[in-house]
């Protein structure tokens, strides 16, 4: 999420309209660098008219909103503690019974073993942003990148611009009492971190790695002597470079920066598509209202300056003549120290040099996000401007082996593989995550997901694909963060949607990917836009978790439905972790179990396979479940028979059938 420009501490809170974060310069400075024209061509497939979905104007409230779910049902909700209501609740991770959730006063612990009565275990006051937690084993990871992050945890803030107080990294606690997190290093960072990123190598069992994903400035050498912001040719830059802990497992206290690796090198910023219908009407309001604007040239728009820069210098000048209240001429006096201070703002921010023709002034230098798969050796790295398909064989010098770009595309946000590897799917933050992006004058194309093909380790467009419905003006919405739900022999995924709600989507066809359940809420506020809907949403252990910015968690299940049986939903269930960090993605592997085999012959049937295969399948699975010894492993023998008449219909299928029949036989014998 880009709640402020991160580069500086002076800029406010993402405004209504449009986000001044770096994310929203990629919206304006971005195109392509691989020729993805089938991109900018082709329509998401959504499966349903938004103009007529019944998420479309609910009622408005914090806690009392409205609320509509379709195939799924609300278990449970937590309300945010004391001290930490209100602030923004953001990313999840998980260990045992319990969910950390990230809450930018500081990680805050629930224990869902009654995942219809989360409890809360403990919160632990620790400010900064966006304090994105992970965990491994007894140990707890956290990120910080905002100017008020202190290295000891306390409350207040750091006062000087320049301070070895600052924190600005990854923190790393031991947790081995929940109850209890205990601070044992602060690894500074030269962006901070953003987000981060734990890498298990299957080769080394003595340590963890973490790639910081940092999106703020390059600090000041005197705050961190080793951040170069030099030349990105220079082998001491910070510059196009990822950050790379190392976590000694036996004495975490001496985790360390040990590598930045150049993942960036050749990558011009591409051209975007710039503002919605939408964004340009609400500009043009705000204008015609008299409002103070700034056009930034990296943008190539026109933004309001925030209240806070424009109120002390209004009030000067009105107070100079002995007024009370400000006049036209008070503006037209204030206007032109007004620009001075934001074009000295905007400057510091790099955001004062327009686009310059065939070329880009920003290099592609930060990752929002990089979700890694072990046991691949892969990971898919959400680069601003780029989405990244990665070697990460070796750990600490991970290796791009494509990039792709998309004119339609504002800012790479996020990354998920499907479980074979065979795709990856990245989410665009267009707006930054604080604003509007799901109203009818917003292209479908636009802060979506693209879903790519992974072919000989390239990536290959096949689709797009946005929630199926249209929010309203006062609801920030755009796609976020999400996971795979282990529904066997499908890609089927939970992501959110912030006030767009949670979505969950079969994307089995890369081409067509289909909207099967959902829940949403109506805005926070209807007369305004306030920040609030799900930041990230995952399923863990048979439980859909979501972190709701401005008042909790909520948690859901699936339900059976067209879409999705209850032996499918069965199946995912008998999946479980101990822990799970969802930008660390783990090979979903299914235990044999009669629900796997039965969820494949629902599968089956739903492709229209014959009705007398089906039957038989069905008769002989349920003969066998209620049977043991030789009875059991003759009716499964016959079941694995039985399959093979359905092979013209799914040959991909049956053998999937056919091996979880054989898997239950290996059980019984």
């Amino acid at each position: 999420m880009r709640l402020t420009v991160r580069r500086s501490p002076l800029v406010p809170r993402l405004l209504m309209h449009v986000s001044l974060s770096r994310g929203t310069v990629a919206l304006v400075v971005s195109a392509a660098l691989t020729a993805l024209s089938a991109c900018a061509k082709a329509k998401p497939n959504t499966g349903a008219s938004p103009a007529t979905d019944p998420r479309n104007n609910l009622k408005a409230g914090l806690f009392d909103a409205g609320e509509y779910t379709s195939n799924l049902k609300v278990v449970g909700k937590a309300v945010s503690p004391q001290g930490f209501l209100g602030q923004t609740n953001s990313d999840l991770a998980f260990t045992g019974n319990y969910v950390i959730q990230g809450n930018y006063n500081g990680p805050v612990v629930w224990d869902i073993s009654n995942p219809s009565a989360p409890k809360l275990v403990v919160a632990y006051e620790c400010p900064a942003s966006q304090n994105d937690v992970s965990v491994y084993k007894n140990l707890m990871f956290m990120s910080a990148e905002a100017m008020n992050g202190r290295i000891d945890c306390k409350p207040g803030g750091v006062r000087e611009t320049v301070s070895k107080e600052r924190m600005r990294g990854v923190r790393i606690f031991d947790i081995t009492n929940i109850r209890e997190p205990k601070l044992v290093a602060n690894v500074q960072t030269c962006r901070g971190s953003h987000t981060h990123t734990v890498l298990e190598d299957p080769k080394d069992k003595q340590n963890i790695y973490i790639y910081v994903s940092g999106s703020s400035g390059i600090r000041p050498g005197g705050e961190l002597t080793e951040c170069a912001n030099t030349a990105s040719a220079d082998a001491n830059s910070a510059r196009l470079r990822i950050e790379i802990i190392k976590v000694p497992l036996a004495d975490p206290a001496k985790s360390a920066v040990v590598g930045r690796a150049n993942i960036f090198a050749g990558l011009n910023a591409p051209s975007s598509h710039g503002a919605s219908e939408a964004d340009k009407a609400d500009i043009a309001a705000i204008k015609a209202k008299g409002a103070f604007m700034i056009m930034i040239p990296a943008m190539g728009q026109e933004m309001e300056v925030p209240s806070q820069f424009v109120k002390p210098v209004l009030d000067s000048v009105m107070k100079a003549r002995g007024a009370t209240v400000a006049n036209a001429a008070d503006s037209a006096a204030a206007r032109p120290v007004i620009d001075a201070n934001m074009k000295r703002l905007l400057t510091a921010n790099g955001m004062m040099t327009p686009p310059t023709k065939g070329g880009a002034i920003h290099e592609t230098s930060q990752c929002h996000d990089i979700t890694v798969y072990p046991a691949l050796g892969l990971a898919g790295g959400a680069c601003e401007g780029h989405g990244l398909l990665l070697d990460i064989s070796n750990p600490v010098a991970p290796v791009r082996l494509d990039a792709v770009a998309d004119s339609n595309f504002a800012y790479w946000h996020s990354a998920t593989f499907n479980n074979d590897g065979t795709k990856l799917l990245f989410s665009d933050e267009w707006g930054g995550g604080g604003s509007p992006k799901c109203r009818p004058l917003d292209k479908p194309e636009w802060g979506a997901n693209a879903i790519f093909e992974v072919v000989n380790k390239k990536l290959v467009f096949k689709s797009y694909y946005k929630i199926p419905t249209y929010q309203t003006a006062n609801e920030n919405c755009v796609a976020h963060n999400g996971s795979l739900i282990p529904i066997p022999g499908r890609d089927v995924m939970v992501q959110s949607w912030y006030q767009g709600g949670i979505s969950v989507f079969d994307w089995t066809d890369a081409s067509n990917p289909k909207e099967i359940a959902s829940f949403d809420r109506g805005p926070v506020d209807g007369t305004r836009m306030q920040m609030g809907g799900s930041w990230s949403v995952y399923w863990y252990n048979g439980s859909i978790v979501s972190s709701e910015i401005a008042r909790g968690m909520d948690v859901a299940e699936l339900v059976p439905s067209e879409f999705i049986s209850q032996n499918e939903i069965d199946a995912a269930k008998t999946v479980k972790w101990d822990q799970l960090n969802a930008q660390g993605q783990p090979k979903i592997v299914w235990p044999p179990s009669f629900s796997l085999a039965k969820a494949f012959t629902d599968q089956l049937e739903r492709k229209g396979c014959s009705a007398s295969t089906v039957s038989a399948l069905r008769s002989q699975i349920s003969a066998a479940e209620k049977a043991n010894g030789a009875d059991r492993n003759t009716a499964l023998a016959k079941a694995v028979t039985d399959a093979e008449g359905a092979r013209s219909c799914d040959g991909a299928k049956v053998d999937m059938l056919k091996k979880s029949l054989q898997d239950l036989r290996a059980l019984a014998m």
